[in-house]
């Protein structure tokens, strides 16, 4: 369906997108991942045409997009904050594209029923948009990107204004959604809960390029490098040295996984691969913090040498601050990550450039534009 190759954009000297090679499939759901500034968004907007690429190609159904513009690509869009067009009402703005596209009245009426009977808001057609709630709001804004039955469909944060718990609960209707409809996605967020929750496949990107593509299993499991590790949220990494089943590190010996590859590394373990084990067993650690996180409790460990370690704990069995404890830990969530390359850092880089956000609100001023006109 979708295919990138070499796509390069550059804002000044530097390279927004660098080189990125991806492919979707039909009906694949497609999640990109990665922090502020690290090229999702413009990966985005150069897949929409909203953005000329400086270099290599965008393919949709096999065909080059190079000169083609946005409203003929056959892809629809919904951006963070739905972008409803205040002066019309839900029906208005869900038949825009329909309407765009030439379609008749009576398949305006129509489809606009059909897809408001979709997102779960039937009869909602004559209701004013400032009335709705935002999540009313964001099931109006995919009925639009829907009604012109796009060949891809990209989603921009689509949940990101949205409170946790109307979040989580959306997703799931996401991709439910999606799977009835045999819908092709492209997604883009921050947000690796949403994006583990969505995607069939999650690409991490990080400045400009793809740091690793898999399954949210894959990915979360098998995380290739200190920095998806660490944006992942994991902490508990550490310099080493493996050899044979074994590594050696400032914690002491540490078991990796059978098939590890030898030699200097870096090394994660998982909070949940930190176990308490009695005191001649394990690595003497104090207890420096607790964190209550619903069905565990994190708990914060200094050992004698070396950075701080995360351990996950059943409530009942969480240490209280201050108590001495041992650990070791367990193969099964020790993880031999790909070495930094030279000059790098495994760190999650800072924040936006703010070319992304700049850009992103002169293309939606675009399409206001565009509606008032029609």
């Amino acid at each position: 369906m979708l295919r990138l190759d070499g796509a390069t954009v550059r804002f000044g000297k530097r390279a927004a997108l660098d080189s990125v090679d991806l492919e979707v499939a039909d009906h694949e759901i497609v999640c990109v991942l990665g922090p502020s500034g690290s090229g999702k968004s413009t990966l985005l907007r150069v897949v929409a045409g909203l953005q000329p690429a400086d270099a290599g190609r965008v393919l949709l159904d096999g065909r080059d997009q190079r000169g083609v513009p946005v409203h003929r690509r056959g892809v629809g869009l919904m951006f963070q904050d739905h972008q409803l067009f205040p002066q019309r009402d839900v029906g208005g703005n869900v038949a825009f594209g329909l309407r765009m596209r030439g379609a008749g009245k009576a398949e305006q009426t129509r489809r606009v029923a059909e897809l408001l009977e979709l997102v779960g808001l039937p009869g909602a057609g004559r209701r004013a948009v400032s009335t709705l709630s935002g999540g009313e709001q964001q099931r109006v804004a995919l009925a639009r990107a829907l009604a012109p039955q796009p060949k891809l469909l990209m989603l921009d944060e689509p949940l990101g204004q949205l409170d946790r718990g109307l979040r989580e609960r959306l997703v799931v209707e996401l991709r439910q959604l999606f799977g009835r409809l045999g819908t092709t996605v492209l997604a883009v967020t921050h947000d690796q809960g949403e994006a583990f929750a969505l995607a069939d496949r999650v690409v991490v990107m990080r400045d400009g390029r793809i740091a690793q593509t898999g399954t949210p299993l894959e990915v979360w499991q098998r995380p290739a490098s200190e920095f998806v590790a660490r944006f992942l949220g994991f902490d508990n990494v550490v310099a080493a040295t493996v050899g044979g089943e074994a590594a050696d590190t400032v914690w002491g010996k540490v078991p990796v996984p059978a098939g590890s590859a030898q030699g200097e590394s870096r090394l994660l373990v998982r909070p949940a691969g930190v176990r308490m084990v009695p005191a001649a067993d394990g690595l003497p650690c104090t207890v420096t913090a607790r964190t209550f996180r619903g069905n565990h409790v994190a708990v914060l460990l200094r050992p004698a040498d070396g950075p701080e370690l995360e351990a996950e704990c059943a409530p009942r069995d969480a240490p209280e601050v201050g108590a001495q404890v041992s650990v070791a830990f367990a193969v099964e969530d020790v993880v031999v990550l790909e070495p930094p390359a030279s000059g790098s850092s495994g760190d999650v880089p800072g924040g936006a450039s703010g070319d992304d956000e700049a850009q992103s609100a002169g293309d939606h001023g675009g399409l206001f534009k565009a509606d008032r006109r029609a």
